[in-house]
């Protein structure tokens, strides 16, 4: 029975239901879990310095593919250590800028899966959130000092923010501590709104996250729809239960034989705007009629 080996940066108790959905992908093309296949789970629990070490044990356990959906960090600490194994990846990064592959139509080497390019619709979030605020002259924008793609998520916000006559102010955060002290912060800032880095290690401390926003009365906009069906004001980004379902088909697809060398890295299309009008509500929101339209569902 063929072993797969699932790295998670993030931790069980928020990814469960992602992880449903890398199964089913996996059914689909014929694999059951305990039935056909097994998988050696690794999470992270935001905490990325133990991805390397994660990653190492998989490969002593000679897993037959190592799947590392939703997390850039996942993927450099798989990548780095096996140059055989086959890998599949969800990023939200650019995978050619990050060294994964050669190209998106022909990989090239051992790894391929799901680009999302979460990290290239920062733009597009600070423009909806300009407008779900159009008083917040200032932007705050939470974010972990440690992920990978820092730099290139600052620098697009920045020139968002920039061309909209807004400031971005950024609050760091590497650790649940940091999260309480960033939004401490934020009371002394004359910030009327807030978005949410894509960074799994925030997906790993949504609640908190959500509910700080919530006491502070700061509208925040996150990456996904998770987010606000838990009380988030807005989101926009792809569909995560899509490509973890993509990534769980890919698995399936190496482990009958196909190369990751030839797998073309799959770029979702769909993109989804969600709003939730109660928490609009309590804010003392008041939603501009083209936004309602143009989301892909209102949570009343």
């Amino acid at each position: 029975m063929p072993v797969i080996g699932l790295l998670l940066a993030g931790s069980p108790d928020t990814f469960a239901p992602l992880v449903t959905e890398f199964r089913q992908g996996l059914k689909e093309i014929g694999y059951v879990e305990g039935q056909n296949v097994f998988i050696e789970y690794r999470w992270a629990r935001g905490q990325y310095d133990q991805l390397p070490a994660l990653a190492a044990d998989l490969v002593n356990r000679q897993v037959a593919v190592i799947a590392t959906p939703g997390s850039t960090p996942a993927t450099r600490a798989a990548k780095a250590v096996s140059a055989t194994i086959p890998i599949v990846f969800a990023v939200g990064s650019d995978p050619i800028e990050q060294g994964f592959v050669a190209s998106l139509n022909r990989p090239g080497g051992n790894l391929t899966g799901v680009s999302m390019l979460t990290v290239r619709l920062a733009a597009k979030r600070v423009e909806m959130l300009s407008e779900l605020v159009p008083n917040a002259s200032v932007i705050s924008m939470l974010i972990n000092p440690n992920t990978p793609t820092y730099a290139t998520e600052t620098k697009e916000v920045e020139a968002a923010a920039q061309s909209l006559g807004r400031t971005i102010h950024l609050v760091h955060a590497a650790n649940e501590r940091d999260i309480d002290a960033a939004f401490e912060s934020l009371r002394h800032l004359p910030s009327g709104a807030l978005l949410v880095s894509p960074d799994q290690f925030f997906e790993t401390r949504r609640d908190q996250i959500i509910a700080l926003a919530a006491r502070f009365s700061i509208p925040a906009m996150y990456r996904s729809r998770e987010a606000v069906e838990a009380g988030g004001l807005a989101s926009y980004g792809n569909n995560f239960a899509d490509a973890y379902r993509g990534v769980g088909m890919y698995v399936g697809r190496i482990l009958k034989g196909e190369s990751p060398a030839t797998l073309p890295v799959f770029q979702p299309t769909k993109l989804e705007f969600l709003i939730n009008l109660r928490t609009a509500n309590t804010l003392g929101l008041d939603v501009p009629a083209k936004l309602l339209a143009l989301a892909d569902e209102v949570i009343e």
